[in-house]
């Protein structure tokens, strides 16, 4: 008799950029999805070609009003993408981020608990590193946290890990790079720096070039990462976290001359690292896992589908000023 290796999957924030194309696969891979978004930043038409076969909730998963344990019932696999990511409005607005990153983190931790459910991914940012003093920066490097975004994601990340140790649950934590791909966003920090180019390309507008250009980041595909994330699940140990990147550093200036001619550069922002690059050894050996997508090849698979970004916010240096005016004010002070 054949067993069967579908499993029952629950995936919060699966309208978003990353949870969509996480949805899809677990899909095609004949697993049954439900997924929990309130719709904050996601958009319910990243799900379009799977909406017949998934189940959909809206709900906040952070608010206490809102009893979300009955949809954990017989789940296998839970995958907590959902949060908040832009760092100017966290700056701002850190309660959000708190409520969201941190309460959110700790109701799906609660249900999962109860549901004894077999295993919880959590997504956790490579941005609780900082100006890293190591590169490539290991798992083991230091924390220091440079915004209240990158504050609360990595509380979220310890809670995972605490309610691991504690309550023995098998729960994983993967620190995402830089993601990009279909779907990606137009707003947020360098990870959402193709989103942006794309969209000022689409309309005519100069690409806008942070500083001189000459930073780095570690660019993984979110075909890739998704990948990883799959492996994680069936693999994965209690208690782990691993750096989920490619393992290679891009300049923001080699992906702007592969998207358009016209650039223009704005004041570099304070907080921010002039490098980011993952050593990912652990996980592709754990996981038996590598990134297949080369940048050059994930530019030209995001050239081809530029008319995706056409309804995009189209960002100019002046919206930009006036969008990260707190950034600087505040993390601008020595």
């Amino acid at each position: 008799m054949k067993i069967s290796k579908s499993k029952k999957c629950l995936v919060t924030g699966g309208a978003g950029f990353i949870g969509s194309n996480l949805v899809d696969q677990l899909v095609k891979l004949d697993h049954q999805v439900i997924v929990l978004d309130n719709l904050s930043t996601g958009r319910l038409s990243n799900l379009n070609q799977v909406k017949n076969k998934i189940k959909f909730i809206n709900v906040d998963v952070s608010s206490s009003k809102n009893s979300i344990d009955k949809y954990f019932k017989n789940v296998d696999w839970v995958f907590h993408l959902a949060g908040i990511a832009d760092i100017v409005p966290s700056i701002t607005n850190p309660e959000d981020y708190f409520q969201t990153n941190v309460k959110g983190t700790l109701n799906i931790l609660e249900a999962s608990k109860k549901a004894n459910i077999k295993k919880l991914i959590y997504a956790a940012s490579a941005s609780c590193y900082g100006i890293p003093d190591k590169y490539p920066t290991n798992e083991k490097s230091k924390i220091n946290p440079q915004y209240p975004y990158a504050l609360t994601k990595l509380l979220g990340e310890q809670l995972i890990i605490h309610w691991a140790d504690v309550y023995k649950m098998s729960n994983i934590s993967l620190r995402f790079f830089n993601a990009y791909g279909p779907r990606s966003r137009t707003t947020g920090a360098y990870g959402a720096v193709f989103g942006v180019f794309l969209a000022q390309k689409l309309a005519g507008k100069p690409l806008t070039i942070v500083g001189n250009g000459r930073q780095t980041r570690d660019f993984i595909h979110v075909y890739d990462l998704i990948d990883a994330i799959i492996k994680t699940a069936k693999k994965g140990k209690r208690g782990e976290i691993y750096n989920l990147g490619s393992g290679k550093e891009t300049s923001v200036n080699f992906i702007a001359d592969r998207v358009g001619k016209n650039k223009i550069n704005i004041p570099k922002r304070p907080g921010e690292p002039d490098r980011s690059l993952a050593d990912i050894k652990k996980i592709k050996k754990q996981m038996n896992w590598k990134p297949k997508i080369t940048i050059n090849k994930g530019i030209q698979m995001l050239l081809k589908d530029i008319n995706d970004w056409k309804e995009a916010p189209v960002w100019t240096p002046e919206t930009i000023k006036k969008a990260t005016k707190s950034w600087f004010e505040l993390l601008g002070k020595s």
